[in-house]
């Protein structure tokens, strides 16, 4: 197990996962690498099925039964330097891990809740879970997250999930993410299915939160305001593989790869007229049978000949921004057409 470091809390290694199907092997996350730092918070973006959950469950080991860690490490260091890989632990260092070490919202706050259960009974419970028996101890906690997601502490506390809106369900589950202080949060898609009032209510709860307690985020989105307002880091991800990483500003105003360049372009502007929306053409390629060379070769605007033949590597470029892409010089001209 190699060595971490100091400021570095998860280090993914190589990641390569395969969905055993009927219809044959889904390769759906090939060699992925990157690196969290405390108190950082990262993006990863995307179309849908581009691993991004994939790689967000394998962090935690809720993988669907059909899918298998073919290699790869992912290293969690603890705040006393100690350092484990999460693939090799046992079900009870597992159980002790999650929600204590790294918790999880997923989407959908309304399906999180037991429905039959008031919110103090299912903060109790994991507080339970985790060696917690001061019931006292458990409510004053509970009370004064519910007040840093801004709801009323007393009245959540005591109600039932359907007496909830979705935002404040949403604001709860947050709360409930961090009762055991962990040093890693991930968001999958914390804001889908909210009116765009809440969602800039959770945008700013999550700030709060993340500034007072000092937690790092893996937040995963579609939303690429959201991303550029939340995160440090933005990972693009393109059939299983981070293709562009860097940070924020880099990513979204000096992208180096066609993909991340497409989605960009694709957001309507503001500041002028648009009468047709910027699409990437084509769809994302079939994971039983991948493309070979680039995989983003089919769809690409400036793809080049050996992009159908090699696989370019993820390289470093501007400081800590690395792409993988053979013609990145066309995208730098086509971003500057644009302005």
């Amino acid at each position: 197990m190699g060595k971490m470091k100091d400021d570095v809390v998860l280090q993914v290694d190589d990641l390569s996962i395969v969905y055993h199907t009927i219809r044959g092997d889904v390769k759906a996350t090939n060699n992925v690498s990157f690196e969290l730092r405390k108190g950082e918070a990262m993006a990863l973006i995307g179309e849908s099925g581009s691993g991004k959950t994939t790689i967000s469950l394998s962090l935690i080991r809720k993988l669907p039964k059909n899918a298998e860690v073919t290699q790869g490490q992912v290293l969690y260091q603890r705040e006393n330097g100690e350092v484990q890989d999460i693939l090799q632990l046992s079900n009870r260092q597992l159980r002790e891990f999650r929600w204590q070490d790294c918790a999880m919202v997923f989407q959908g706050a309304q399906n999180a809740f037991n429905p039959v259960l008031k919110v103090s009974k299912q903060f109790e419970d994991t507080a339970r879970a985790h060696g917690w028996s001061d019931k006292k101890a458990v409510r004053q906690r509970s009370l004064e997250l519910l007040k840093l997601v801004r709801l009323d502490p007393e009245r959540v506390y005591d109600a039932y999930p359907h007496e909830l809106s979705g935002g404040m369900k949403q604001r709860t589950l947050l709360a409930l993410s961090v009762l055991l202080s962990p040093q890693i949060v991930i968001l999958d898609e914390p804001t889908t299915a909210l009116d765009i009032l809440t969602q800039r209510a959770i945008i700013d709860v999550l700030n709060d939160m993340q500034e007072k307690l000092n937690f790092s985020i893996i937040f995963i989105s579609h939303d690429l305001s959201l991303a550029a307002e939340m995160a440090d880091v933005v990972a693009t991800v393109y059939a299983g593989e981070i293709i562009e990483i860097g940070p924020v500003n880099d990513m979204f105003y000096e992208s180096l790869h066609p993909y991340t360049f497409g989605l960009l372009a694709a957001v309507p502007k503001l500041d002028h007229e648009q009468d047709v929306l910027t699409s990437i053409k084509g769809t994302p390629p079939n994971l039983i049978n991948p493309p070979s060379g680039c995989k983003f070769h089919p769809r690409c605007r400036f793809v080049l000949d050996r992009c159908n033949v090699d696989v370019p590597a993820l390289t470093e470029d501007l400081g800590s921004h690395l792409a993988a892409c053979w013609n990145k010089e066309a995208v730098v001209e086509a971003r500057k057409e644009q302005v």
